[in-house]
């Protein structure tokens, strides 16, 4: 089953309310995401992409994974 880039935004948003989200991407298994939020203040990026996908909720665990790649930029607002 294809996931759509909103049902990506709406799972990141979940544990990120606050959060500057942009995901990009329309042949439902490769995405490029955005999330600046201020709870990654003070992480490094590790930490902070790790953070982004604990938040998919194992929608890229393995190969049947309903999300295949997600280029992933976060950061903390300058």
């Amino acid at each position: 089953m294809a996931i759509e880039a909103r049902d990506i935004e709406n799972l990141i948003r979940e544990s990120f309310p606050n959060a500057k989200i942009s995901v990009q991407g329309d042949d439902g298994a490769h995405f490029a995401a955005e999330v600046i939020d201020p709870s990654f203040k003070g992480m490094n990026r590790v930490q902070q992409q790790r953070a982004v996908y604990a938040a998919l909720k194992g929608k890229m665990d393995g190969a049947h994974g309903e999300l295949h790649a997600l280029a992933l930029t976060t950061k903390a607002p300058e």
